[in-house]
C-alpha cells in the first residue's frame, strides 16, 4: 500500500474517532484521489454518509468498497446496512447472503438476516436465523444491555413461533394420533418434543459393558414383562414385610452409597455412608441372601417367580430401597445396558418423583415399571415421610436367548481367566 495512503488512512481514522468528521472525510477523499477503489476509504465514507442521512451516496460507496474487496464479509454487512436504510429488501438480502457465505458464524449478519426475514413475515426463515444467533450468544463474551435486549427479543420470537407450531401440529395430527397405540404415541411425542426444543434425547452411558444396537429407551414397554402383574399382585404382602422390617429397627439396612476412603468430594458425598438412602438386599451380585429372604418370605417367593438374569457374581440384584425425607439422588447412569431395572413402589408419599432421561414419572404404589438405568436418571423425596421401592434387575428384553447365553459364557470365561470384569451393580 502506498505510504501516503497509509498516512492518510491513519489520520482519517484518528479524526473519525475524535469526532472530527469533516476532517476525516477530507482525508478519506484524499485517499481516493490516489487510489480510487481503496476499500477502507470507500467503506468509511459510506458509513459517514449514512450517518449524515445521505443514504443513496452511502449505498454507492459501500457497494464500491465491497466490490473492491469482495472477500471481506464486514464490507458486505455494511452495504446491507445502507441498503436497509434505502428500503431495498432484496438487495439487502443478497448482501447479507454474501457476508454469511464468507463467514457463516458472523453474529451480526445472522441478526440482520433474522430481522430482514421477520420484517418480510418470512417467519420460518426468521426462526432459523434467530436460533443460529442465539446458539452463538454464549461465545460472545460480555453481554451488554442492548445485546441482552436483542437476545431476549430473539428468544421471545423463537418461543412464540414454537408454541404456534406446536399448536398447529397438535390440531393437524389429532386424527392421525388416534391410529397409534400407547408405545407408538409415546415415541412420536418424544420425537416432536425434541424437534420443538421441549425435551432432550438421552443415550446410554455405560460405565461397564455396553451392548450395541439395543434401543436406548428410557422406560421399557410393559408388554416385554408379562409377569409384572403377578409381582404387582403381591404388593400388599411385600409392603407388609417391609413395614415390619422398618418397625423392628431396620436391621439389615445399609447405606446404598459406600465409597472407598480417600475419594475426592463428588456428587455422592452427601449420601456417602448415609442412611438417607439405604438398602435391604435379598439378592446381591447373583447371590441369594438367605437370612434376608427368611425374614421376608412373601417377597422372596415373589422374586423367585421373576425370570432373573443369572450371572454369577453379578446378577440378579433385588433390594428394598428407602429414601429418607427431603433427600435427593443426583443424576447418574448405571453400569451396563444388558439389564432392565424394575421398580415396584411400596411407600410413596406426595412430593416424590423419578426422572429417566427426558421423561418424569410419579411412583404409584403397586404399579411397577421397567427402565434402562444407563440413561441418566435421578430421584427425589421432597416429603416429610420415607419413600420405599422394591428394586430388582432382569435381562434387557431386547436381548435374544442366544445373546444371553453368550453373555453368560463370556463372563464365565473372563472370570476363569482372572481378568475379573466389573460387576453389573453399582452407582
Amino acid at each position: 500500500m502506498d505510504g501516503e495512503v497509509v498516512r492518510l488512512l491513519a489520520a482519517a481514522g484518528a479524526a473519525q474517532r475524535a469526532g472530527q468528521l469533516t476532517v476525516a472525510t477530507r482525508h478519506y477523499e484524499a485517499v481516493l484521489e490516489i487510489a480510487p477503489e481503496q476499500p477502507q476509504a470507500l467503506n468509511s465514507l459510506g458509513i459517514l454518509a449514512l450517518g449524515a442521512g445521505d443514504v443513496a451516496r452511502a449505498v454507492v460507496l459501500t457497494a464500491r468498497a465491497a466490490e473492491a474487496d469482495p472477500s471481506a464479509p464486514a464490507l458486505w454487512l455494511n452495504l446491507a446496512k445502507a441498503q436497509r436504510a434505502l428500503g431495498d429488501d432484496e438487495a439487502e438480502r443478497a448482501s447479507l447472503e454474501r457476508a454469511l457465505k464468507l463467514d457463516p458464524y458472523m453474529f451480526m449478519a445472522l441478526v440482520r438476516k433474522a430481522e430482514l426475514h421477520e420484517r418480510l413475515s418470512e417467519d420460518a426463515q426468521a426462526t432459523q436465523m434467530w436460533q443460529a444467533a442465539l446458539a452463538m450468544a454464549p461465545s460472545l463474551g460480555q453481554i451488554t444491555a442492548p445485546l441482552e435486549a436483542l437476545l431476549a427479543r430473539a428468544r421471545n420470537f423463537v418461543e412464540t413461533r414454537g408454541r404456534l407450531f406446536a399448536t398447529t401440529i397438535k390440531v393437524g395430527l389429532t386424527e392421525a394420533r388416534r391410529e397409534l397405540d400407547g408405545a407408538e404415541l409415546r415415541r412420536f411425542d418424544a420425537c416432536i418434543d425434541h424437534l420443538l426444543g421441549r425435551r432432550s434425547i438421552f443415550l446410554n452411558q455405560c460405565a461397564g459393558l455396553h451392548f450395541p444396537f439395543l434401543p436406548a429407551d428410557e422406560f421399557f414397554e410393559r408388554r416385554h414383562f408379562p409377569w409384572l402383574g403377578s409381582l404387582e399382585a403381591a404388593t400388599d404382602r411385600i409392603r407388609a414385610e417391609l413395614e415390619h422390617l422398618l418397625m423392628t429397627g431396620e436391621k439389615g439396612f445399609a447405606p446404598y452409597v459406600a465409597q472407598q476412603p480417600g475419594i475426592a468430594p463428588n456428587k455422592w458425598s452427601e449420601l456417602d455412608h448415609s442412611t438417607k438412602w439405604s438398602a435391604f438386599h435379598l439378592w446381591q451380585f447373583g447371590l441369594r441372601i438367605e437370612e434376608a429372604c427368611a425374614r421376608c418370605p412373601e417377597t422372596a417367593t415373589a422374586l423367585d417367580a421373576v425370570p432373573r438374569s443369572l450371572l454369577p457374581g453379578r446378577a440378579p440384584n433385588a433390594f428394598f430401597s428407602v429414601l429418607r425425607p427431603r433427600t435427593r439422588i443426583p443424576p447418574h447412569t448405571g453400569v451396563t445396558n444388558i439389564r432392565a431395572v424394575i421398580h415396584l413402589p411400596l411407600i410413596v408419599p406426595e412430593g416424590c418423583g423419578f426422572r429417566v432421561g427426558g421423561e418424569t414419572r410419579q411412583w404409584r404404589m403397586g404399579e411397577a415399571f421397567a427402565f434402562d438405568d444407563t440413561i441418566e436418571h435421578e430421584a427425589w423425596n421432597d416429603s416429610d415421610e420415607i419413600r420405599a421401592v422394591l428394586i430388582l434387575d432382569v435381562w434387557n428384553p431386547h436381548l435374544s436367548e442366544a445373546e444371553r447365553a453368550m453373555l453368560r459364557a463370556f463372563y464365565a470365561t473372563a472370570d476363569a481367566s482372572g481378568h475379573n470384569p466389573e460387576p453389573l451393580h453399582s452407582l
